[in-house]
């Protein structure tokens, strides 16, 4: 029987993109490179920002097919790889390794040595380098290696194995891979294959060409097949807003005013002082520079590089920051409306209210704007292995286009800010800055800091960490409300100081009619966020996991977290900016250490709930 494999369009980005390994029905396969995608049936994705940020000339979707039959031998589409090649039935336990030459059309891979034929699977573990590259173990050797140079020569058979379960065991130590040539019965289990073993790296991915592959030194670790550490994305995202009805400054002009400015002298004589930091924001919040514009006029002047930002990496090209335009956009007062961008500004609908807590709730946040349509452009430009800073592959291994592949979704969502007044006064307090200057100081350590950095800014500020939570609170909040599940919803975090940035929004962008139901502009409606709002905070005060979550001084990958566990406050990984990284819910609702931004809220909820019960 003819099976069907598929993959839609949007998964040809995240979470199936280039160098992505993954299973279906049983088979596995890796995303080849876009330099083998086919020229015919792709489609352009317009976004003129984000490709000039990236430095690229455009993007390209993969072929969408238009009907149900997704196995036509020579329909257009994203090309996938079977890896890895070697394969082995569970009947018979034979390996195989499978080539480009034995594949037929909408079957399989079968067992050439079972009557009836039985269904091959795919060897659990594969090695993969820092380097980016990945292929199969050589099992041949793995079975051979407990034995010595010589008597590996003397077995010439490299495919006569078996992958081996013994009834006597269990884990690991009960599978082995033993070779069956004759007068040789090499075996060895499973027990320690992963790690690092000595192996040699290929220097290439499964899709590239013998002649592609490179001189590649870094150590192998064997891992299993959908180990985290195989594929980590390096994804871009950009909303499409409308051009501003004023020109916008270019970069020279934008420089003359940076070389004007009072601090420019200063900071040019220390570019790597203490106070260099607090020149650099004052200069960019007054003349919009963006960071990689500062950096050069810094080296032009002084003959040196500028201080590290998170505009560069040791491991490649950093995520641009597009977050000024876009907040720009939603903070105008009057915003254009186009077909992909429509944005109508309400309010929480608590006006002159004196009762408590609705009039502090009134006092905390800012301006509330709801997204009727909004257009979202993911890129891919590349992918890492074993870690989020090894070497970046770009999505093109061939590294001939100047393209990169992308998809666009249409969804809706809420922007929301706090009041400007309120927090600034908030973050100048004492207690606040200590808290935040650990988690600063858990990040430098961090092995995520390059990549959290073109999230935060190149400082993390008190703004970024209570803004990142809240949007966390508000999305698994909306999730009870709106309809929509968590992994639907998205946020994105506009806490830049140098940018005078302070706010959120949270929406929901999808392939697929889920991403327009109107259930999440709803609920932003007055007086259906207050009253949302008011409901996250008094379950924000509280964590099932309390108090140990409350008082956690570090927890998460690298320790940066404070209180924040998937109890009260983490969401699926898809949705955050930062994953799941940076969040502490004390700095929302208060705890021990720090005073929280909405604790007069939390208050002011529980007096008047005591009252109301005291009254009934």
């Amino acid at each position: 029987m003819s099976r069907t494999l598929r993959v839609r369009q949007s998964q040809t980005v995240v979470p199936f993109g280039v160098g992505a390994v993954f299973d279906i029905q049983g088979e596995s396969f890796v995303a080849a490179g876009i330099g083998d995608w086919p020229t015919r049936g792709r489609q352009p994705v317009e976004s003129a920002r984000l490709a000039d940020r990236l430095g690229v000339t455009g993007f390209f979707a993969a072929p969408a097919t238009a009907n149900d039959r997704f196995d036509i031998a020579d329909a257009p589409g994203a090309p996938y790889i079977r890896f890895p090649s070697w394969l082995f039935c569970g009947a018979c336990r034979r390996m195989k390794r499978w080539r480009i030459a034995d594949e037929k059309h909408g079957q399989a891979p079968r067992c050439p040595a079972c009557s009836p034929a039985r269904t091959l699977a795919p060897m659990r573990f594969v090695q993969i380098c820092q380097g980016g590259h990945l292929g199969d173990v050589d099992w041949w050797f793995w079975a051979h290696s407990r034995r010595d140079g010589g008597e590996r020569r003397q077995c010439a058979e490299r495919e006569k194995l078996k992958f081996l379960v013994s009834e006597r065991a269990s884990g690991l130590e009960a599978l082995s891979v033993a070779c069956t040539a004759k007068e040789c019965g090499a075996v060895r289990d499973l027990l320690d294959v992963l790690g690092t073993h000595g192996l040699r790296c290929s220097g290439r991915n499964p899709w590239q060409r013998a002649s592609e592959a490179t001189q590649c030194t870094r150590p192998v670790q064997i891992v299993q097949r959908t180990a985290g550490n195989l594929y980590y994305p390096v994804v871009h995202s950009a909303l499409d807003i409308p051009e501003p009805d004023a020109p916008q400054l270019t970069d020279d002009a934008v420089a003359d005013q940076v070389r004007e400015h009072h601090l420019w002298v200063s900071l040019c004589r220390d570019p790597k002082s203490s106070r260099a930091t607090v020149f650099r924001g004052m200069i960019q919040e007054d003349t919009g520079a963006d960071d990689a514009l500062l950096d050069a006029l810094l080296t032009e002047e002084t003959g040196g590089a500028g201080p590290a930002t998170a505009t560069t990496t040791s491991t490649g090209p950093a995520r641009p920051d597009l977050s000024r335009e876009e907040w720009a956009a939603f903070m105008e007062p009057a915003p254009p409306a186009t077909r992909d961008f429509a944005l109508r500004e309400t309010t929480l609908g608590l006006a002159g209210e004196t009762a408590e807590p609705w009039s502090s709730l009134a006092g905390r946040f800012g301006r509330v704007v709801l997204v009727d349509r909004l257009r979202e452009v993911r890129a891919l430009s590349g992918f890492t292995r074993v870690s989020p800073d090894a070497t970046v592959v770009p999505a093109d291994t061939s590294r001939r286009l100047r393209w990169l592949p992308a998809v666009e979704v249409f969804g809706e969502g809420i922007f929301l800010t706090l009041d400007h007044s309120a927090l600034r006064e908030w973050e100048e307090r004492p207690d606040v800055r200590r808290r935040v200057a650990g988690m600063r100081a858990d990040l430098d350590r961090s092995f995520q800091k390059d990549r959290l950095e073109n999230v935060t800014g190149p400082e993390l500020a008190p703004r970024f960490v209570l803004l990142h939570t809240l949007a966390h609170l508000l999305i698994r909040q909306l999730s009870f409300e709106s309809g929509y599940t968590t992994a639907s919803l998205r946020e994105r975090i506009y806490a830049r100081p140098e940018q005078n940035q302070y706010g959120i929004l949270v929406y929901t962008a999808a392939g697929d009619a889920e991403g327009t139901l109107g259930g999440l502009v709803r609920q932003g409606e007055p007086p259906r966020l207050a009253e949302t709002l008011l409901r996250m905070t008094e379950a924000a005060a509280w964590c099932s996991a309390d108090p140990l979550c409350a008082e956690h001084t570090g927890q998460g990958f690298g320790n940066l977290n404070r209180a924040a566990c998937h109890a009260c406050a983490l969401l699926p990984e898809t949705s955050c900016e930062a994953g799941n990284s940076l969040l502490d819910r004390a700095l929302v609702v208060g705890g021990e250490h720090a005073p929280g931004y909405l604790e007069s809220i939390v208050t002011a909820a529980r007096a008047a709930a005591a009252t109301a019960l005291e009254q009934a």
